[in-house]
């Protein structure tokens, strides 16, 4: 195997790195390892040797295989929540606002890391603190888009909320769907459809002021 990332060994030796710097490299080998491997096949080892680095450099940083799982799923997260956030702030015109939070999903699971298995594909996903990452990507997109609905709206909260759901659920199930059956669609062409479903049913209900 190679090492990950540009000067991680040296005539044999590891390079010292900034701890920030040196914590990165770690994480973008191990999930190399974990998307490969899955969770349970994955051994520190192939982290530490895909990284170019003694296990014991590895040790230092992340004490243990849960914890360096657990680190990247709180970057993948806090990624797809941010793109969410963004979609819903970006914009004022709401249907550009589904057409973003669509594309945030798509965007994630295309991209060529494959760290969308991470989130929606682990084989931990009955460990408590796997799923608390989980549902919270679910619940903080879900909340986002709720807060939208309610403040254009002005509906109550749990119809607002169920909407997102609906909202989150078609964009994630779509996303994935389309990549498992090899892009048949361009992503963009994939994208609109999704956007234009979503969107005829949410822009059914009226903005606070107008008449139904």
């Amino acid at each position: 195997m190679t090492a990950v990332g540009n000067g991680a060994q040296t005539a044999g030796r590891p390079t010292r790195l900034p701890r920030s710097a040196r914590r990165k490299q770690l994480l973008a080998a191990a999930q190399e390892v974990f998307v490969a491997q899955g969770y349970h096949a994955a051994a520190m080892d192939d982290i530490a040797e895909r990284a170019g680095v003694s296990k014991p450099v590895l040790y230092q940083h992340f004490p243990g295989k849960m914890e360096l799982y657990l680190a990247l799923l709180d970057t993948h997260c806090d990624a797809i929540l941010a793109k969410v956030d963004d979609a819903m702030r970006g914009t004022n015109d709401n249907k550009d606002r589904v057409g973003a939070s669509v594309r945030a999903y798509f965007d994630f699971v295309d991209h060529e890391s494959e760290a969308f298995r991470l989130v929606f594909e682990s084989d931990l996903r009955n460990d408590p603190a796997v799923r608390q990452r989980v549902e919270r990507v679910e619940q903080g997109c879900i909340a986002a888009i709720t807060d939208t609905i309610i403040s254009d709206t002005g509906i109550s909260r749990a119809h607002a909320e169920l909407l997102a759901s609906g909202l989150v659920g078609a964009a994630e199930t779509a996303a994935q769907f389309w990549l498992a059956r090899g892009r048949q669609l361009p992503k963009a062409e994939a994208e609109a459809l999704v956007a234009a479903l979503s969107w005829r049913g949410i822009a059914s209900f009226p903005l606070q002021g107008e008449s139904v």
